[in-house]
């Protein structure tokens, strides 16, 4: 199947419900790599892109280095984990 050419013309698409989502059915010629997209608003407009994933580790280490430091709220929590003690399963 050849690969649409992207169109630079506005081109009307249909929106619909999916449960309490609202979805945008998106045509082949605008079609986004992947199964998942970033979704920003700049005034009336929403702005899709791609979610990149990384192609190797040189790629996600660098992604990695932009997250902010882990707060207090990441820290693991402490349990109380006693030992285990003997059970008699007989």
């Amino acid at each position: 199947m050849p690969i649409p050419v992207p169109s630079n013309r506005p081109k009307e698409a249909k929106l619909f419900r999916n449960n309490r989502s609202q979805a945008v059915r998106i045509p082949v010629e605008f079609e986004l790599p992947g199964d998942r997209v970033l979704i920003h608003r700049e005034g009336d407009r929403l702005i899709l892109e791609p979610v990149k994933t990384p192609a190797n580790i040189i790629e996600l280490l660098a992604a990695w280095r932009q997250e902010p430091p882990p707060g207090p709220d990441d820290q693991f929590p402490d349990i109380e984990d006693p030992p285990v003690r003997p059970e008699n399963i007989f």
